[in-house]
């Protein structure tokens, strides 16, 4: 008996980024320039950014979780990220998703982060 609710084996939990558009580079550094407010590492460094899905016509979804879902900034970083998006030149609208699947743990941490918080 299968379950109807899992993906399909293969398929990934996060979906890939539009790593190969040009707005790319800058949309990540928009996102490194937010903090959560109990962190000294920015979001993108502490892998609490999974989707930068960027379209054609250069409108951005973002595909983001915290570090936990009672974190006390939940209502607020969304919009963070989406005010340090929205001005960059070429971008036509930003939407940010909030999402507690997969649930964000330490190991999503890029190195820069580890090293800032003492794990390396």
């Amino acid at each position: 008996m299968t379950d109807n609710a899992a993906p399909l084996e293969g398929t990934p939990l996060i979906q890939p980024s539009s790593t190969d558009h040009p707005l790319y580079d800058s949309v990540v550094e928009a996102c490194r320039s937010v903090y959560d407010p109990e962190i000294p590492v920015n979001i993108y460094d502490l892998g609490l950014v999974y989707t930068l899905d960027i379209a054609e016509d250069n409108a951005v979804r973002v595909v983001m979780t915290l570090t936990a879902p009672g974190c006390p900034v939940a209502g607020e970083m969304p919009g963070w990220l989406a005010d340090a998006i929205e001005p960059l030149a070429g971008v036509k609208q930003v939407d940010v998703e909030l999402v507690w699947e997969p649930p964000w743990g330490m190991d999503m941490m890029s190195d820069e982060a580890r090293l800032e918080l003492g794990f390396m």
